[in-house]
């Protein structure tokens, strides 16, 4: 049962030490009701009042984490049902799933062409998180399966078998490599020789069930068997009934349900009959709530895609995406090519990028920091003025790298323009475009300008 912030207040020692970070221990009880801080920042806290809130001040969906290689994938730790309430913390791992039944040479290639897979957006690199291997035969093939793609792609795993004695000779070729995968399969009637497994290896275990409150006994009992690292597999294989569950498990979590508050797994090629869907079902599955989702198949025209959208739904939205102030080099610059200036919101700044680069003409791009802001919003702000300006032009030795000392501002805040030519008196300011897309036409008759 969560407590309020008063009944957590009763249980610290209330001495407004201030150590914590709080001024008073009634604010870091409210913080702590409130799920925003961590027990452990308070330094007094008595070993049993530590007992009566270590379970009141965990998030309500527990961590789970695979790893390999200094890689790792993170699900859970989840507050909110909605991302604009707070923000979402750990983004869905994605994962590609592969069949024990191919040739360890296919296996290879395949496990390498998700290993090398990455993409930069915004200013991001976008990678899949891991590989999933299924078994299909006895154990000595999904040994032989799981050792292939290791050694071609020493990655976060997701083992997958029905068997328990199977998934025990995947989980020794995984140990051998150093993994810690997420073992997959468990039912009502096979969790106890999984437990014993997930126990023996230390690895977190999923467990199948289409019925909750079936569910919810079971994570009861492989709690109380020792194994604390569960995921949720609802066993629902339709898109529509899918969603309800995901949902409703995730507000029943948000709500205090222990018993279900654990991350989830979903299978979106197993959702749908169309491949075409495969990629429908997948976005459903990152947006409403999954921790780990399993692909069927890689292909860069399908994880792109799901990549991007991600990446869109995990960012904090009260914190802008920034790329790093300075001098960027577009193409090769000369001393004699154009020299723009912008903030440095990544959209912003991939957007005049894309358009110096498209135009044939290399530049200079002059990123200043405006804390992440669009053009517009920075200059109304106070953010991107004259004097932010001129001092990037002076940080970044602008001077030493272009021998013709003009500078193109956006068209949209020409209004600085008299103000930053006090600013930079020996430097000709010229106002270019209101629009990146026009950069390409301004670039023809910049050099008369």
């Amino acid at each position: 049962m969560a407590l309020s912030g008063m009944q957590i207040y009763k249980l610290l020692p209330r001495t407004n030490c201030k150590e914590c970070g709080y001024p008073t221990c009634l604010a870091f009880a409210m913080k702590l009701a409130a799920k925003q801080v961590e027990l452990d920042d308070c330094p007094y806290v008595s070993e049993e009042s530590r007992a009566q809130l270590a379970e009141a001040s965990q998030p309500p969906i527990r961590l789970v984490r695979v790893s390999a290689d200094g890689r790792e994938a993170q699900a859970g730790n989840e507050t909110v049902m909605f991302r604009h309430e707070k923000r979402f913390f750990y983004k869905p791992g994605l994962f590609v799933r592969l069949y024990d039944d191919q040739p360890p040479k296919v296996l290879k290639e395949q496990a390498k062409e998700v290993a090398d897979y990455s993409v930069e957006y915004v200013g991001m690199e976008l990678r899949v998180d891991g590989l999933a291997v299924e078994a299909t035969g006895g154990g000595a093939q999904f040994a032989g399966a799981v050792e292939a793609v290791l050694d071609a792609a020493l990655l976060p795993l997701v083992l997958i078998a029905e068997d328990a004695q199977v998934m025990g000779e995947g989980l020794k070729a995984a140990r051998k490599a150093g993994v810690r995968p997420l073992i997959y399969g468990a039912t009502a009637e096979t969790w106890e020789a999984f437990v014993s497994l997930a126990k023996e290896y230390g690895v977190p275990m999923a467990i199948r069930e289409q019925y909750l409150d079936v569910m919810a006994d079971l994570t009861a009992q492989i709690k109380e068997a020792g194994v604390d690292d569960i995921v949720l597999d609802h066993g629902a294989r339709d898109l529509p009934v899918a969603l309800a569950k995901q949902t409703h498990m995730r507000r029943l979590a948000l709500q205090n349900v222990r018993e279900l508050g654990y991350p989830q797994i979903a299978f979106p090629g197993e959702s749908v009959d169309d491949p075409e869907l495969t990629t429908i079902a997948a976005a459903q599955a990152i947006a409403k709530y999954a921790g780990f989702v399993v692909l069927d198949g890689f292909s860069p025209a399908t994880v792109y895609p799901l990549l991007a959208l991600r990446e869109n739904i995990y960012t904090d939205p009260q914190t802008p995406i920034q790329v790093q102030p300075g001098l960027y080099e577009i193409g090769e610059p000369t001393a004699d090519s154009p020299l723009y200036v912008t903030t440095n919101f990544s959209i912003t700044y991939f957007s005049v990028a894309n358009e110096v680069s498209g135009s044939g003409v290399p530049g200079w791009l002059l990123v200043t920091d405006a804390e992440g802001m669009s053009v517009l919003t920075a200059w109304a702000a106070g953010k991107f003025d004259a004097v932010r300006i001129a001092k990037a032009v002076k940080e970044n030795d602008v001077s030493e790298k272009v021998n013709h000392k003009k500078l193109v501002i956006p068209g949209h805040v020409s209004v600085l323009l008299g103000e930053i030519e006090e600013e930079l008196p020996d430097w000709k300011i010229l106002v270019g475009p209101r629009e990146a897309v026009d950069i390409p036409s301004y670039t023809k008759v910049w050099d008369t300008l």
